[in-house]
C-alpha cells in the first residue's frame, strides 16, 4: 500500500519541480537590493570612526557601548575576546570595567563563577559606539531631562 502512494508523490513531485523552475526563469532577471545591475559598482558611503571614551548612559540598566573598536575581537560558541579583560578574574589587573553580576547568573537566577551561557555574546545588548547618524528617527529624551 505504501509504495503506490509514494511513486505516485514522487511522479508529481517532478513536473511540478520542473513547472517551477520553468516559472522562475519566465519572471526574468535577477535584480539586485542595492537598486543596481549586479554587475555594476557603487560607492561606499563615508565610514564613520570609532568613537573613544565612555559615553554617559541615557536611562537606569541601559546596556553600555563599547568605547572601543571591536574588529580584531572573536566571539563564538567557544571563545569570547571580551572576557580576556572584563571577566571578574582579569579586569582590575587589565584595568577594565568587570562584567555587572547580572551576567553570572543563570536562568535560574543561580550564580556562577563563569559568564552565563546567556550573556556568552556580548553584542547582543552592546554595541560600539560611532559618530554615525541615526539610521531611524528618534524623539527619545532620557527621564532625567524630564524634571
Amino acid at each position: 500500500m505504501k509504495m503506490p502512494v509514494l511513486a505516485g508523490i514522487s511522479a508529481l513531485a517532478a513536473p511540478m519541480l520542473v513547472a517551477g523552475l520553468v516559472l522562475a526563469q519566465a519572471s526574468g532577471p535577477v535584480s539586485s537590493l542595492r537598486g543596481v545591475d549586479v554587475e555594476d559598482t557603487v560607492d561606499v558611503g563615508e565610514v564613520y570612526q570609532q568613537l573613544e571614551g565612555r559615553q554617559v548612559r541615557n536611562y537606569r540598566q541601559q546596556p553600555p557601548v563599547i568605547p572601543h573598536s571591536m574588529t580584531q575581537y572573536q566571539i563564538d560558541l567557544r571563545t569570547n575576546q571580551c572576557l580576556s579583560c572584563h571577566d571578574w578574574t582579569n579586569a582590575g589587573e587589565r584595568g577594565a570595567p568587570t562584567l555587572s553580576m547580572s551576567h553570572y547568573l543563570d536562568r535560574d537566577g543561580t550564580q556562577l563563577d563563569t559568564v552565563a551561557g546567556t550573556r556568552w555574546f556580548c553584542t547582543q545588548c552592546h554595541v560600539p559606539q560611532a559618530n554615525a547618524p541615526e539610521l531611524v528617527g528618534n524623539t527619545f529624551e532620557p527621564s532625567s531631562s524630564l524634571h
